[in-house]
Protein backbone atom coordinates (compact mmCIF):
# COMPACT_ATOMS: atom_id res chain seq x y z
CA UNK A 1 0.00 0.00 0.00
CA UNK A 2 1.25 3.23 -1.11
CA UNK A 3 0.29 6.57 0.77
CA UNK A 4 1.26 9.95 0.12
CA UNK A 5 0.56 12.18 3.75
CA UNK A 6 0.10 15.79 2.53
CA UNK A 7 0.87 18.12 5.63
CA UNK A 8 1.88 21.91 6.39
CA UNK A 9 5.41 21.47 8.00
CA UNK A 10 7.74 18.91 10.22
CA UNK A 11 7.56 21.57 12.63
CA UNK A 12 4.04 22.48 13.64
CA UNK A 13 2.50 20.12 16.54
CA UNK A 14 -0.53 18.65 15.25
CA UNK A 15 1.72 17.73 12.03
CA UNK A 16 3.89 15.90 14.45
CA UNK A 17 1.77 13.97 16.53
CA UNK A 18 -1.18 13.53 14.03
CA UNK A 19 0.77 12.18 11.45
CA UNK A 20 4.54 12.17 11.69
CA UNK A 21 4.56 9.97 14.79
CA UNK A 22 3.13 7.22 13.14
CA UNK A 23 5.27 6.81 10.52
CA UNK A 24 8.03 4.78 11.34
CA UNK A 25 4.68 2.01 12.65
CA UNK A 26 3.21 2.66 9.34
CA UNK A 27 6.66 1.67 7.64
CA UNK A 28 7.45 -1.44 9.83
CA UNK A 29 3.67 -2.92 8.95
CA UNK A 30 4.40 -2.53 5.48
CA UNK A 31 3.02 0.90 4.38
CA UNK A 32 5.28 2.39 1.67
CA UNK A 33 4.83 6.45 2.99
CA UNK A 34 5.77 9.59 1.59
CA UNK A 35 5.45 13.09 3.11
CA UNK A 36 4.85 15.96 1.26
CA UNK A 37 4.13 19.78 1.39
CA UNK A 38 0.92 22.05 0.46
CA UNK A 39 2.03 24.27 -2.14
CA UNK A 40 1.91 27.91 -2.43
CA UNK A 41 1.75 28.18 -6.37
CA UNK A 42 -0.46 26.25 -8.91
CA UNK A 43 2.13 25.26 -11.01
CA UNK A 44 3.86 23.12 -7.86
CA UNK A 45 0.11 22.06 -6.91
CA UNK A 46 -0.65 20.64 -10.36
CA UNK A 47 3.08 19.39 -10.31
CA UNK A 48 1.93 17.06 -7.37
CA UNK A 49 -1.86 16.27 -7.97
CA UNK A 50 -0.10 15.21 -11.55
CA UNK A 51 1.55 11.89 -9.23
CA UNK A 52 -1.55 11.06 -7.26
CA UNK A 53 -2.30 8.03 -9.70
CA UNK A 54 1.15 6.05 -8.08
CA UNK A 55 -0.63 6.29 -4.66
CA UNK A 56 -2.96 4.27 -3.80
CA UNK A 57 -4.29 6.88 -0.43
CA UNK A 58 -4.24 10.31 -0.52
CA UNK A 59 -3.95 11.35 3.10
CA UNK A 60 -4.63 14.84 3.76
CA UNK A 61 -3.97 16.55 7.14
CA UNK A 62 -6.18 19.66 8.35
CA UNK A 63 -6.26 22.00 5.46
CA UNK A 64 -9.29 23.15 3.77
CA UNK A 65 -9.56 23.50 -0.39
CA UNK A 66 -11.00 25.68 -2.36
CA UNK A 67 -13.91 23.53 -4.19
CA UNK A 68 -12.34 24.49 -7.65
CA UNK A 69 -8.69 22.84 -6.31
CA UNK A 70 -10.05 19.98 -4.14
CA UNK A 71 -12.35 19.27 -7.34
CA UNK A 72 -8.80 18.81 -9.10
CA UNK A 73 -7.07 16.79 -6.52
CA UNK A 74 -10.40 14.62 -6.07
CA UNK A 75 -10.19 13.41 -9.62
CA UNK A 76 -6.50 12.72 -9.59
CA UNK A 77 -6.76 10.46 -6.60
CA UNK A 78 -8.02 7.23 -6.18
CA UNK A 79 -9.06 7.45 -2.32
CA UNK A 80 -8.73 10.38 -0.19
CA UNK A 81 -8.76 10.05 3.81
CA UNK A 82 -9.17 13.00 5.81
CA UNK A 83 -7.05 14.16 9.06
CA UNK A 84 -8.44 16.66 11.20
CA UNK A 85 -8.19 17.95 15.29
CA UNK A 86 -9.55 21.70 15.04
CA UNK A 87 -12.84 23.19 14.64
CA UNK A 88 -12.29 24.33 10.87
CA UNK A 89 -15.68 25.04 10.09
CA UNK A 90 -15.56 28.13 12.65
CA UNK A 91 -13.38 31.21 13.02
CA UNK A 92 -11.34 31.31 15.90
CA UNK A 93 -11.90 32.22 19.55
CA UNK A 94 -10.35 35.74 19.00
CA UNK A 95 -13.32 36.50 16.24
CA UNK A 96 -16.87 37.82 18.13
CA UNK A 97 -18.54 35.98 15.09
CA UNK A 98 -17.63 31.95 15.01
CA UNK A 99 -19.83 31.43 12.04
CA UNK A 100 -18.00 31.30 8.64
CA UNK A 101 -20.03 30.52 5.24
CA UNK A 102 -17.08 30.07 3.85
CA UNK A 103 -15.19 27.67 5.58
CA UNK A 104 -18.35 25.73 6.22
CA UNK A 105 -18.88 25.40 2.57
CA UNK A 106 -15.47 24.22 2.11
CA UNK A 107 -15.38 22.11 4.80
CA UNK A 108 -19.00 20.33 3.62
CA UNK A 109 -17.76 20.43 0.08
CA UNK A 110 -14.37 18.52 1.08
CA UNK A 111 -15.97 15.58 3.57
CA UNK A 112 -18.16 14.70 1.35
CA UNK A 113 -16.03 14.08 -1.05
CA UNK A 114 -13.67 11.72 0.61
CA UNK A 115 -13.76 8.10 1.40
CA UNK A 116 -13.00 8.67 4.67
CA UNK A 117 -12.25 10.86 8.07
CA UNK A 118 -10.50 10.98 11.01
CA UNK A 119 -11.26 13.21 13.19
CA UNK A 120 -10.19 14.50 16.79
CA UNK A 121 -12.74 13.97 18.94
CA UNK A 122 -16.07 13.32 19.29
CA UNK A 123 -17.31 17.60 18.50
CA UNK A 124 -15.96 17.03 15.53
CA UNK A 125 -16.91 13.89 14.15
CA UNK A 126 -20.50 15.05 14.98
CA UNK A 127 -20.10 18.10 12.13
CA UNK A 128 -18.40 15.73 9.99
CA UNK A 129 -21.86 13.33 10.19
CA UNK A 130 -24.32 15.54 8.47
CA UNK A 131 -22.02 15.06 5.34
CA UNK A 132 -20.41 12.00 5.38
CA UNK A 133 -20.93 9.16 8.17
CA UNK A 134 -17.55 7.16 7.47
CA UNK A 135 -16.11 9.31 9.80
CA UNK A 136 -13.75 7.61 13.13
CA UNK A 137 -12.64 9.42 16.36
CA UNK A 138 -8.83 9.12 16.63
CA UNK A 139 -7.82 11.22 18.88
CA UNK A 140 -4.28 13.34 19.55
CA UNK A 141 -1.79 10.60 21.14
CA UNK A 142 1.72 11.19 22.77
CA UNK A 143 4.38 8.57 21.97
CA UNK A 144 5.19 7.36 25.92
CA UNK A 145 8.36 6.17 24.69
CA UNK A 146 10.01 10.20 24.65
CA UNK A 147 8.27 11.07 28.43
CA UNK A 148 9.27 9.42 31.52
CA UNK A 149 7.68 10.09 34.64
CA UNK A 150 9.17 13.23 36.77
CA UNK A 151 10.53 12.01 40.11
CA UNK A 152 9.15 13.52 43.50
CA UNK A 153 7.76 16.88 43.53
CA UNK A 154 9.40 17.30 47.01
CA UNK A 155 11.63 20.27 47.08
CA UNK A 156 13.02 23.84 48.11
CA UNK A 157 11.61 26.86 46.26
CA UNK A 158 8.76 28.25 44.12
CA UNK A 159 6.34 25.37 42.98
CA UNK A 160 5.82 25.96 39.81
CA UNK A 161 2.10 26.32 37.75
CA UNK A 162 2.90 25.52 34.24
CA UNK A 163 1.60 26.24 31.05
CA UNK A 164 3.05 25.21 27.55
CA UNK A 165 1.59 26.20 24.63
CA UNK A 166 1.32 28.70 21.09
CA UNK A 167 1.74 32.41 20.72
CA UNK A 168 -2.16 32.26 19.23
CA UNK A 169 -3.33 30.22 22.15
CA UNK A 170 -1.68 32.61 24.90
CA UNK A 171 -5.17 34.81 25.02
CA UNK A 172 -6.44 31.64 27.17
CA UNK A 173 -3.96 32.37 29.88
CA UNK A 174 -4.18 35.94 30.55
CA UNK A 175 -6.67 36.00 32.07
CA UNK A 176 -5.69 33.57 34.81
CA UNK A 177 -2.65 35.70 35.80
CA UNK A 178 -5.00 37.76 37.80
CA UNK A 179 -5.81 34.71 40.17
CA UNK A 180 -1.98 33.82 40.01
CA UNK A 181 -1.58 37.39 41.96
CA UNK A 182 -4.52 36.94 44.16
CA UNK A 183 -2.92 33.42 45.45
CA UNK A 184 0.74 34.90 44.97
CA UNK A 185 -0.38 37.40 47.66
CA UNK A 186 -1.87 35.55 50.16
CA UNK A 187 1.46 34.20 50.27
CA UNK A 188 1.96 30.95 48.04
CA UNK A 189 4.94 30.61 46.83
CA UNK A 190 4.17 29.68 43.72
CA UNK A 191 5.77 30.74 40.30
CA UNK A 192 4.29 30.79 36.84
CA UNK A 193 6.46 28.78 33.90
CA UNK A 194 5.58 29.94 30.29
CA UNK A 195 6.76 27.29 27.66
CA UNK A 196 6.21 29.70 24.20
CA UNK A 197 7.36 31.53 21.62
CA UNK A 198 5.86 34.69 23.21
CA UNK A 199 4.94 35.75 27.00
CA UNK A 200 3.21 37.44 29.10
CA UNK A 201 4.38 39.79 31.88
CA UNK A 202 2.99 40.12 36.06
CA UNK A 203 4.02 42.81 37.89
CA UNK A 204 4.03 40.64 41.14
CA UNK A 205 4.73 37.16 40.29
CA UNK A 206 7.33 35.75 38.80
CA UNK A 207 7.46 34.69 35.47
CA UNK A 208 9.42 32.42 34.21
CA UNK A 209 9.91 32.48 30.33
CA UNK A 210 11.16 29.54 28.53
CA UNK A 211 11.46 29.12 24.57
CA UNK A 212 9.89 26.02 23.68
CA UNK A 213 12.79 23.34 21.56
CA UNK A 214 11.46 19.56 21.02
CA UNK A 215 14.73 18.78 22.27
CA UNK A 216 13.40 20.31 26.20
CA UNK A 217 10.48 19.92 25.89
CA UNK A 218 9.98 16.71 28.01
CA UNK A 219 12.04 18.49 30.64
CA UNK A 220 10.36 21.44 30.82
CA UNK A 221 7.15 19.62 31.38
CA UNK A 222 9.25 17.80 34.54
CA UNK A 223 9.33 21.25 35.58
CA UNK A 224 5.84 22.19 36.17
CA UNK A 225 4.37 21.20 39.43
CA UNK A 226 0.78 21.60 38.13
CA UNK A 227 -0.38 21.84 34.44
CA UNK A 228 -3.12 24.36 33.29
CA UNK A 229 -5.29 24.11 30.34
CA UNK A 230 -7.82 27.15 30.57
CA UNK A 231 -10.00 27.73 27.13
CA UNK A 232 -13.39 29.77 26.33
CA UNK A 233 -16.57 27.90 26.03
CA UNK A 234 -17.06 28.51 22.31
CA UNK A 235 -17.05 26.46 19.15
CA UNK A 236 -13.82 26.48 18.50
CA UNK A 237 -12.72 25.37 21.76
CA UNK A 238 -15.13 22.52 21.14
CA UNK A 239 -12.91 20.97 18.58
CA UNK A 240 -9.67 21.32 20.53
CA UNK A 241 -7.81 17.58 21.11
CA UNK A 242 -6.46 18.32 24.98
CA UNK A 243 -2.78 18.19 23.12
CA UNK A 244 -2.03 20.15 26.50
CA UNK A 245 -3.40 17.99 28.87
CA UNK A 246 -1.65 14.62 27.11
CA UNK A 247 1.74 16.22 27.59
CA UNK A 248 1.63 17.12 30.99
CA UNK A 249 -0.04 13.76 31.50
CA UNK A 250 2.77 12.30 30.07
CA UNK A 251 5.16 12.82 32.86
CA UNK A 252 2.83 12.70 35.66
CA UNK A 253 2.08 16.63 36.08
CA UNK A 254 -1.75 16.88 37.64
CA UNK A 255 -4.09 19.27 35.38
CA UNK A 256 -6.40 21.76 35.72
CA UNK A 257 -8.63 22.35 32.89
CA UNK A 258 -11.71 24.44 31.59
CA UNK A 259 -14.31 21.48 30.98
CA UNK A 260 -15.02 21.94 27.34
CA UNK A 261 -14.71 19.30 24.28
CA UNK A 262 -12.00 16.89 25.10
CA UNK A 263 -10.52 18.18 28.33
CA UNK A 264 -14.42 16.35 29.93
CA UNK A 265 -13.14 13.06 28.79
CA UNK A 266 -9.14 13.45 29.75
CA UNK A 267 -10.02 15.33 32.88
CA UNK A 268 -12.07 13.58 35.70
CA UNK A 269 -12.89 16.15 38.00
CA UNK A 270 -11.22 15.34 41.35
CA UNK A 271 -9.69 12.35 40.31
CA UNK A 272 -6.98 13.25 37.89
CA UNK A 273 -7.63 16.85 38.20
CA UNK A 274 -9.76 19.33 38.59
CA UNK A 275 -12.34 21.57 36.33
CA UNK A 276 -12.70 25.24 36.73
CA UNK A 277 -15.13 27.41 35.14
CA UNK A 278 -14.66 30.97 36.97
CA UNK A 279 -11.95 32.60 39.18
CA UNK A 280 -13.27 30.55 42.28
CA UNK A 281 -13.08 27.28 41.04
CA UNK A 282 -9.97 27.97 39.28
CA UNK A 283 -8.24 29.39 42.93
CA UNK A 284 -9.79 26.57 44.95
CA UNK A 285 -8.21 24.09 42.33
CA UNK A 286 -4.52 25.62 42.65
CA UNK A 287 -4.87 25.91 46.21
CA UNK A 288 -5.81 22.08 46.52
CA UNK A 289 -2.70 21.13 44.92
CA UNK A 290 -0.38 23.51 45.97
CA UNK A 291 -0.92 22.59 49.57
CA UNK A 292 -0.60 18.88 48.81
CA UNK A 293 2.38 17.14 47.43
CA UNK A 294 1.01 13.38 47.68
CA UNK A 295 -2.19 14.69 46.26
CA UNK A 296 -0.20 16.27 43.07
CA UNK A 297 1.38 12.86 43.21
CA UNK A 298 -1.45 10.49 42.76
CA UNK A 299 -3.05 12.83 40.24
CA UNK A 300 -0.46 13.07 38.12
CA UNK A 301 -0.13 9.02 38.19
CA UNK A 302 -3.40 8.74 37.19
CA UNK A 303 -2.84 11.03 34.12
CA UNK A 304 -0.24 8.93 32.98
CA UNK A 305 -2.58 5.75 32.61
CA UNK A 306 -5.63 8.04 31.13
CA UNK A 307 -2.34 8.35 28.17
CA UNK A 308 -1.66 4.84 27.96
CA UNK A 309 -5.25 3.46 28.20
CA UNK A 310 -6.78 5.56 25.53
CA UNK A 311 -4.22 8.23 24.03
CA UNK A 312 -0.95 6.65 23.86
CA UNK A 313 0.80 5.87 20.27
CA UNK A 314 0.86 1.90 21.44
CA UNK A 315 -2.42 2.14 21.11
CA UNK A 316 -3.88 4.78 18.63
CA UNK A 317 -1.01 3.70 15.70
CA UNK A 318 -2.92 0.09 14.77
CA UNK A 319 -6.09 1.79 14.63
CA UNK A 320 -4.64 4.71 11.95
CA UNK A 321 -3.61 1.68 10.15
CA UNK A 322 -6.70 -0.41 10.48
CA UNK A 323 -8.67 2.48 8.70
CA UNK A 324 -5.62 2.95 5.92
CA UNK A 325 -6.41 -0.99 5.40
CA UNK A 326 -9.90 -0.61 5.39
CA UNK A 327 -9.92 2.13 2.94
CA UNK A 328 -7.50 0.61 0.54
CA UNK A 329 -9.50 -2.92 0.90
CA UNK A 330 -11.95 -2.76 -2.34
CA UNK A 331 -14.53 -4.05 0.36
CA UNK A 332 -13.70 -1.00 2.25
CA UNK A 333 -14.57 2.74 2.30
CA UNK A 334 -15.79 3.97 -1.19
CA UNK A 335 -16.53 7.70 -1.96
Amino acid sequence: MKVAFLIHSLEGSSCRYRVLQYLPYLKQKGVEASVHFYQRRWLDKLKFYRTLGHYDILYLHRKLFHPMEFWVLRRKASRIIYDFDDALMYRSSSSEEPYSFSRRMKFAYLVRRVNFVIAGNQFLRSEVLPYNPRVEVIPTSIDLSLYHLKESSSREGPLTIGWLGSGSTLKYLKPMIPIFETIYKKGQNIQLKIVCDQFLDSPILPVIKKRWSLEEEEADLKSFDIGIMPLKDDLWSRGKCGLKILQYYSVGVPVICTPVGVNRDMVEDGVNGFWAQNEEQWEKGLMTLIQGEKRRREMGLRGRRVVEEGYSLLVNAPRILDVLNRVFSPRGESS
